[in-house]
């Protein structure tokens, strides 16, 4: 649609294998307990499950009954329990409790439990406080790597932000070394890779989407790489479940597209759909039987999502619009340009006072404290006072939790006067020095945001109105405000071909980068191997980030592949942090 791709992008590497192999080690897990079984898998695994092996599969290998981990066994149920679990202390505890009270009745049963991705030292200790270790067999599923689509492929660990954090490059280097040798005199398909913490750019993952793949998973939730479509999408009084990938010929052509250029698409679509169910009309018998046998099937299942899209647009502008979504995004572009604070903490401010969402209200609190860096501890207070009074004191601990991370923090008092204040104090009142003081404290603190925004260009200049159908940068996917730092970073070491000249980003980032090269691939900058390139997001990426980048690789000639702890957007950043209290 939108872009003018200056080469052909190569393609990826056929991730379809990783499916096919956690497939393979799953059946031959649960032919380890021979005979009718039922299963219980946890609610995470569910999604995950359902993409490498779904229900007639399960049903081949024996699997009787599927149960939610919780839920509890109906009377008739199996004398073969399996357990596909996450290794949760919860969960073992919730095993031992039918274990024991299977004991109890004299019921005699087999207990598989397969840890995903592995089994936990915690989790044996609390079967066996529990009484219950010997009555159980352990197994782990390695399944680590899912694919979602030809370039996504997700780790589906979605409590890796909250829980985890932990930066990969030892254990990339392990495995580098592990592999020294093996891989002597073969090409390597993939010519760069980058690891990228979360926390080097909360603001992106913070800001609300536009495009629409971003958007659809904002309004929808998008799991494991599929979406429910309720009755207001269908237009009727079912859900469906629509897989959304690259095999999707309308949402392959709009899901990097910033929202407003989509209807647009889907008008046109729509008419050029017609226009071919038009050809009918005077067709000889031969034609039309052509036509029936090799391209009715084809433009029924495209018209049939057409009219999902456009359903989806429709509810996507009406939620948006009882929302005051276009105020938000002002808000949230001023929070961006660090321009009108005070109008946006007011903006904030209402929002709480009216009770809009909690989430929402955090996410502004959040990116409005990122962006300043830090509160001044005066509206800092005040918000919080606000927050807790209109959702509930049981939020106590969730700003801990945001504070403890980084994401809504206070801002340290002033230091002590400068020599020219201590004169200027001298010639006015203590109230009015106090006053001039914080003036001066404001100007000292330097925001890192802003300071990096300014020094990779992040907010871009243009004369004129952005054109959103025709994008010139990444800024594109927030309506032209704004490039994510994170794909900035990404953009700059390629085009520098390394990290000179950002050692000054790297200090204002308080973080480490590393640079490994192969000289193999150096000397060898003709192949294809140059142009694909895997980013890994440790503890979530967006579709934002995912759509610009895209854009990137289209500008560039190159393939990006995307492999992430999980998909995820400010919605599910702040749930994390409020669940974080149970």
């Amino acid at each position: 649609m939108a872009f003018a791709g200056r080469r052909d992008a190569p393609e990826p590497p056929d991730f379809g294998i990783l499916k096919r192999l956690a497939r393979d080690q799953l059946v031959y897990l649960l032919e380890q307990l021979p005979g009718k079984k039922d299963l219980f898998i946890e609610a995470d695994l569910m999604s995950p499950l359902d993409r490498i092996a779904n229900v007639s599969i399960l049903k081949q290998h024996d699997v009787d009954k599927l149960y939610k981990v919780e839920t509890r066994p109906a009377p008739g149920a199996s004398d073969q329990f399996c357990f596909l679990v996450r290794p949760r202390v919860r969960t073992m505890r919730f095993i031992a409790d039918i274990v024991n009270a299977d004991k109890m009745s004299g019921r005699s049963r087999k207990y598989k439990i397969i840890f995903s991705p592995q089994k936990f030292y915690a989790c044996e200790m609390v079967l066996e406080e529990e009484g219950v270790f010997g009555d159980v067999t352990c197994d782990e599923w390695s399944f680590y790597l899912l694919p979602l689509d030809e370039d996504i492929i997700s780790m589906e660990l979605p409590e890796f932000f909250r829980d985890y954090f932990l930066m990969s490059h030892e254990l990339w280097r392990d495995l580098e070394e592990e592999s020294e040798g093996e891989g002597q005199g073969r090409k390597p398909e993939i010519g760069h890779v980058f690891l990228m913490d979360r926390d080097v750019d909360y603001v992106t993952a913070l800001c609300s989407q536009v495009v629409y793949e971003g958007l659809v998973d904002d309004t929808f939730r998008i799991k494991c790489g599929s979406v429910d479509f309720g009755p207001d999408v269908t237009s009727s009084d079912k859900s469906i479940k629509v897989l959304l990938n690259a095999q999707d010929k309308v949402f392959s052509q709009i899901r990097n597209e910033h929202f407003s250029s989509v209807f647009g698409f889907l008008s046109q679509k729509s008419r050029n759909l017609q226009a071919q169910y038009d050809r009918r009309r005077g067709m000889d018998i031969k034609q039309m039987k052509d036509f029936v046998s090799q391209e009715l099937k084809g433009l029924k299942q495209e018209h049939r999502l057409l009219s999902l899209h456009i359903g989806a647009c429709e509810s996507i502008m009406k939620k948006k619009t009882k929302q005051d979504f276009q105020e938000t995004i002002k808000a949230e572009h001023s929070l961006l340009e660090g321009f009108d604070i005070r109008e946006s903490t007011s903006f904030i401010e209402e929002h709480i006072d009216r009770q809009v969402s909690p989430i929402e209200s955090l996410r502004l609190m959040c990116l409005l404290s990122i962006t300043e860096n830090g509160l001044v501890p005066k509206d800092y207070r005040s918000l919080k006072t606000q927050y807790l009074q209109s959702y509930g004191p049981e939020h106590l601990l969730t700003f801990h939790n945001l504070k403890r991370i980084g994401l809504l923090t206070e801002q340290a008092a002033g230091e002590t006067l400068t020599a020219v204040e201590s004169k200027v104090s001298k010639l006015v009142t203590d109230r009015a020095a106090g006053k001039i003081t914080d003036a001066f404290n404001s100007l000292a603190r330097k925001s890192n945001f802003r300071a990096i925004s300014k020094k990779l260009g992040l907010i871009p200049r243009v004369e004129g109105e952005y054109d959103l159908k025709m994008p010139r940068d990444m800024a594109y996917v927030f309506g032209g405000a704004y490039v994510p730092l994170s794909c900035k970073i990404i953009e700059q070491v390629l085009e520098r071909r390394g990290w000179q000249g950002l050692e000054e980003v790297v200090r204002l980032l308080n973080g480490n980068e590393f640079s490994v090269s192969d000289s193999t691939v150096e000397d060898n900058p003709t192949w294809e191997s140059q142009r694909v390139i895997l980013t890994v997001f440790l503890g979530g990426c967006t579709f934002s980030e995912i759509a610009a980048l895209r854009f990137l690789g289209k500008e560039r000639g190159c393939k990006f592949i995307f492999l992430t702890t999980a998909i995820t957007n400010s919605a599910r950043m702040m749930e994390a942090m409020i669940e974080a209290r149970a």
